[in-house]
């Protein structure tokens, strides 16, 4: 199992229409073969000051890849992800 994770913060304001649509539209993520668990979280600590993270759990390396290559994601991250988050920390974790 991969657990891929991603906190964010967007270039839109807090609680604007923008950042709504981003998170909304995000859900297309969900529906790519080989995502599960996927998650929408709103970040709390203290400790850093992301906004934002995504998580979700693919079965093994080959399903992963799958989803980095299809279309939806690639399309996301081109549309999306790139001109509105302002910066993100993406760690990926398999179990020990």
């Amino acid at each position: 199992m991969i657990r891929h994770t991603v906190v964010f913060s967007l270039r839109h304001a807090a609680g604007s229409a923008e950042e709504g649509a981003f998170l909304r539209d995000s859900r297309v993520l969900a529906a790519i073969p080989g995502v599960e668990k996927f998650e929408q979280l709103r970040q709390v600590s203290a400790k850093n000051d992301y906004t934002f993270g995504f998580s979700m759990e693919f079965a093994d390396q080959a399903a992963y890849a799958g989803y980095n290559d299809h279309k939806d994601h690639v399309a996301f991250v081109r549309d999306r992800w790139i001109p509105e988050v302002a910066r993100f920390l993406e760690i990926d974790y398999a179990p020990l």
